[in-house]
Order: structure tokens, then C-alpha cells, then sequence
């Protein structure tokens, strides 16, 4: 009867653990944080809208590039975007005399980032945030259909999973920058904001000719070229662009601002008596 107690009470913690955390998932949300070029946005239902800085898109939005433009994505729980809102709610003094004024924002640390280079199509498949209470969990499924893109994946909980998918493949990336376009190349290479003893990876599965896929495992420092299905150390040359957009994605981004403030005041004075013919208020 002791075993029997046991087991169901094991069982019923499991089940309300488990209703816990199905409570606590959240739909997570991708905010734009950067946009140079024209880029836009789709829900889905085949109609395009232009694509702003501080709009905030859910799980089933494809965002497209035009040629020579860029877009840089945070992915994960909401968060506050000075450049989206109208009135400035934070102002902090600027080095420049003749600036008044700045508002700034930097992406949390649980935060990944997500840069469109030219060109590319890619969908937000699906994005879920969870707090068990000891660590957050989030879910993230994208979907890239053509193009390239730059991720910035920081260090994932155990539960937690980052996908990419490419027309004949899916790649898994966990705490580090990658960078991946729909043809199956990709490149992995460590994020400096992550402890030296951290070490990240990818994890690549490509569809072969004979319907039957092959996983290769990309760690820091390497790259995968799919017309050789080989993996080999990432160019030097390529590694200064991947150190640029490393320091873009992880880059304050500041907004300066200017204030006009209204010197104009009207006073009323009760004074009685009689001026050029008409009495009453005199204004000063």
C-alpha cells in the first residue's frame, strides 16, 4: 500500500507540474529593432505591409528584404522600444551639449537576435516563452525561405530549442552566432558575450539525393558547404563580417532626440480702469 501511495502521489505531482508549466508557456513575440533598406511584413493571409521600426509580430508573420537591405530582429518576451513610442519615457544626458537629450535600449541577455540580409524571406513559425520557476524555457521554429540570416543564439536551458528551417533541411543551435542561407551553408562562431568555457554548436540535417538525410555537427569556428557536404574552418575573410554583425546584434541602440519647449505665456491681470476707449482685462 506505501508503494501504491507512492507512486500515485509521484504521479499526480507530475501532472500538476505539468499543468504548471503548460500554464506558464507564453506566446513569445519578435520585435523590429532595426531596419535599413525597405522591408515587409506578412500575416500569413498574402497581404504585404510596410515594415517599421517597433512593430511587434507573433508566431505565423513572414518578414521579407528588399535588395541591399537589412532588418535586425529581437526574438523572446516583450519588450520596450523607445524608437516605436511617441513620447520619450526615458531620457538620459547626452555627451553632446547641443544634444538635449537620448533614449537608448539593449537587448536583455535572454534574448536572441535575428539579423534579414538582403533579400530574404523568413517566417516565424513558432515562439514560446515559459518560467518554471527556475529557468525559462523558450521555443523558437523559423522558417527560412530564401536568403541568409545572422543569429545571435545566446546559452538555451536543456529544455529549451532553437530551430532554423531551410528548404531541404533544419538546422539546431544552441549559445552562440551563426549565420545560415536556404542553400544549407552555415557557419558558427563563438558570441563574446558568452564565458570562454561555453562552447556552442550546430547541428545541421540535409536531405540527400536519395531522400535520406545526413547530420553534420558545426562547432565554433567551422562551416558547412553544401556543394562539398564538408565542414572546415571558417574563412578568415568571413570572419571579420562575422565579427561586424556579431557587434551590431549585441550594439546599444540609441535614439537621439531634441526638445522644443514652449516659452509662450499668458498672463491675465485684474486690473480695472480704462485704456484707449475700453475697460475690462488688460493682457500682458
Amino acid at each position: 500500500m506505501r508503494t501504491i501511495y507512492s507512486t500515485v502521489m509521484c504521479g499526480t505531482m507530475l501532472v500538476l507540474a505539468v499543468a504548471a508549466s503548460a500554464q506558464n508557456i507564453k506566446p513569445g513575440v519578435a520585435t523590429i529593432a532595426r531596419i535599413q533598406g525597405e522591408a515587409r511584413y506578412s500575416l500569413g493571409d498574402g497581404n504585404w505591409h510596410p515594415l517599421v521600426v517597433g512593430k511587434i509580430l507573433c508566431a505565423g508573420a513572414i518578414i521579407q528584404t528588399a535588395h541591399d537591405a537589412t532588418v535586425d530582429v529581437v526574438l523572446g518576451k516583450t519588450i520596450e522600444m523607445p524608437q516605436a513610442s511617441p513620447v520619450p519615457d526615458r531620457i538620459a544626458p547626452a555627451p553632446d551639449a547641443n544634444i538635449r537629450g537620448l533614449i537608448s535600449y539593449k537587448p536583455a541577455v535572454e534574448q536572441n537576435m535575428v539579423r534579414l540580409t538582403s533579400d530574404t524571406m523568413l517566417a516565424i513559425d513558432k515562439l514560446t516563452v515559459s518560467d518554471t520557476g527556475f529557468d525559462t524555457v523558450s521555443d523558437t521554429e523559423l522558417d527560412l525561405k530564401q536568403g541568409r540570416i545572422f543569429c545571435s543564439v545566446k546559452k538555451l536551458s536543456a529544455a529549451s530549442q532553437y530551430l532554423v528551417k531551410i528548404p531541404n533541411g533544419i538546422a539546431g543551435v544552441r549559445g552562440c552566432v551563426i549565420g545560415i542561407d536556404a542553400s544549407g551553408w552555415c557557419a558558427v562562431i563563438k558570441d563574446p558575450l558568452e564565458p570562454l568555457s561555453h562552447k556552442g554548436s550546430l547541428l545541421l540535417s540535409i536531405m540527400g539525393p536519395n531522400g535520406i538525410p545526413t547530420t553534420y555537427q558545426v562547432d565554433e569556428g567551422n562551416q558547412f558547404t553544401p556543394q562539398t557536404s564538408q565542414v572546415s574552418p571558417v574563412p578568415q575573410e568571413l570572419l571579420g563580417v562575422f565579427q561586424q554583425i556579431t557587434l551590431a546584434l549585441d550594439t546599444v541602440y540609441v535614439e537621439v532626440v531634441s526638445f522644443e519647449y514652449d516659452q509662450t505665456f499668458c498672463f491675465i491681470s485684474p486690473i480695472s480702469g480704462h485704456r484707449g476707449g475700453h475697460g475690462g482685462w488688460w493682457w500682458l
